[in-house]
């Protein structure tokens, strides 16, 4: 896949996020994300932008569409911001399939993600963006306007999955806190 960061295994890409605690175990862990955060304390979503809006270079080579319907959050856990995420599907999608989505509010993705019947997951891709990068910039802006956030734990390392739905295809792209790095994603951690 072409676009400023391509996709890769997660397994080499974890390996160099080592540096980083325990972050690895998030960037590669399986199933829902809201669950294992749940493990930590509480959770809440908070709907950071979601409508129509023009796609990334790597979105737009996934779903093969310029504009598509995009809901950004940020995950809280307690009191702190934990994770941004973004997903993003065609426009056709979002009133089709993935109609869901539009009316998620406040809950998470998740609910609709790991509860629905035939939905399937493609294999997880770790990244890092770019610092130059379009998305780097545009997850950093919007968590610098969090209260309470420090710049030393905006998220860097990220990972994305492609879900789909009768065939069509949401993108979910999910970036973590530093402060996660400190946690355990497994199950008796």
């Amino acid at each position: 896949m072409r676009g400023p960061h391509a996709y890769r295994s997660p397994l080499p890409l974890a390996r160099h996020a080592c540096a980083h605690g325990r972050l690895p175990e998030w960037l590669t862990a399986p199933g829902s994300l809201t669950a294992r955060l749940r493990r930590h304390g509480t959770v809440r979503v908070q709907v950071l932008t979601q409508g129509t809006r023009r796609l990334w270079a790597h979105e737009r080579g996934v779903l093969g569409v310029a504009h598509g319907h995009v809901r950004e959050v940020v995950l809280w856990l307690d009191a702190r911001p934990a994770v941004w995420a973004r997903s993003a599907t065609r426009l056709a999608d979002a009133r089709g399939p993935w109609r869901a989505i539009r009316g998620l509010g406040n809950r998470p993705l998740a609910e609709v993600l790991f509860n629905g019947a035939g939905i399937r997951r493609d294999p997880l891709h770790v990244h890092r963006w770019p610092m130059t990068g379009p998305e780097h910039g545009r997850c950093r802006r919007q968590w610098a306007a969090l209260p309470g956030p420090t710049d030393d734990d905006a998220p860097v390392w990220g990972r994305s999955s492609v879900f789909r739905h009768r065939g069509a295809p949401l993108l979910v792209t999910e970036c973590f806190a530093a402060a996660l790095s400190r946690l355990s994603a497994l199950p008796d951690g």
